[in-house]
């Protein structure tokens, strides 16, 4: 991302100020607490061991002529790991020095670090999501950004991942940290914030971005943010859903490639539905990619340009020529010209994915 940008926006490098959140998994904190416990109990035994199995080489004070006692080794271990020790049991041997010096010390290291985890861990998930985001940052490009993480954004996302786009090229963006959480869970990477800024869209790298949907509930915030989009992507293609097909102009206006408009194809769908049941059931299936009859899209291959649509690919049903929809029967379809693209209805085996 352009420095000036960064400026402009006033993004902090701080991780904890950064909106963007990275999936990750998160362990609840008393399974933490738990797992330090048994490790500090593991490292105080192995100590405890180490020490028995070498209990000649080592004198106590209070009975300098006796070996230690397993209870002895454990008091040792305890003190040594826990402190530096009372000086009442002391090493004589040379091979106990060696093994305190390789064995016990690290061990103490260690033991110390498990008790003081949580400061650490802090400190170093801090570190931890600061590089990972920067090198997020650094390697995204081409990805698609979903703005609004609601019912819509959710079955966009769902399409776009049964196509075959990989969720590590998804970057949503909503305000509520509760979706992002959510989103973060999917295996997604979030922005949180609003989309009608530039500094939160600019968080998502929009600018290296391939595609830009736009999902969010009020017509007038889905104006601002493809007119911020836009701005900040130039040859970004951004795809807008809307309530009422009266503010569709003003989106193209804004620089929306398309619009979606979801209460009327709602409405359309309905009416359809109710008087022929039929009609509505494969319309249900082709939007449902990936099972049973799917919409496909391709461009026209030089063998078929030329060629009649009918006889050149018999299951396309229109033709995309000039940003105009040329139905399969129209006359401007007789022949296929370089540049075309097909729609294609295909038959999908259930769980197989379309290109």
């Amino acid at each position: 991302m352009n420095r000036a940008l960064w400026a402009i926006s006033g993004l902090s490098s701080d991780p904890d100020l950064s909106p963007v959140s990275l999936p990750s998994h998160r362990t609840s904190p008393l399974r933490a607490v738990l797992a330090r416990a048994a490790l500090a109990l593991f490292l105080l035994v192995l100590a405890t061991v180490i020490v028995y199995l070498g209990r000649y080489g080592y004198r106590d004070d209070a009975d300098p002529q006796a070996p230690l006692t397993f209870l002895d080794c454990a008091y040792f271990a305890t003190v040594t790991l826990s402190t530096t020790g009372y000086g009442d049991i002391v090493p004589v041997s040379a091979s106990a020095r060696v093994v305190n010096t390789v064995v016990i010390t690290p061990i103490r290291v260690i033991f110390l670090i498990v008790l003081i985890g949580t400061t650490l861990e802090v400190l170093t998930e801090r570190t931890r999501r600061g590089w990972r985001i920067a090198r997020w940052r650094s390697r995204v490009s081409g990805h698609t950004v979903v703005v609004g993480y609601g019912t819509k954004g959710r079955a966009a996302l769902a399409t776009l991942r049964e196509a075959g786009t990989p969720p590590d090229s998804i970057v949503v963006v909503d305000h509520s940290p509760q979706a992002m959480s959510e989103a973060n869970q999917a295996g997604l990477v979030g922005v949180t914030g609003d989309a009608t800024r530039r500094d939160v869209l600019a968080s998502a790298e929009i600018e290296q971005a391939a595609r830009v949907v736009v999902a969010v509930g009020r017509d007038d915030t889905a104006v601002l943010i493809t007119l911020t989009a836009r701005q900040l992507g130039p040859a970004l293609a951004i795809t807008v859903a809307v309530r009422d097909a009266e503010n569709e102009p003003l989106l193209r206006q804004s620089g929306a490639d398309q619009v979606v408009v979801s209460s009327e194809t709602a409405g359309r769908l309905l009416g359809l539905s109710t008087l022929s049941p039929g009609i509505g059931q494969v319309i249900g299936e082709l939007l449902d990619r990936g099972h049973g009859l799917d919409l496909t899209e391709r461009v026209c291959t030089s063998a078929e340009v030329g060629r009649p649509i009918r006889t050149a690919v018999p299951e396309a049903v229109a033709v995309l020529r000039d940003g105009h929809v040329l139905a399969a029967d129209d006359p401007r379809a007789a022949q296929l010209l370089d540049g075309d693209r097909l729609v294609l209805i295909a038959m999908t085996a259930p769980g197989t994915v379309r290109p």
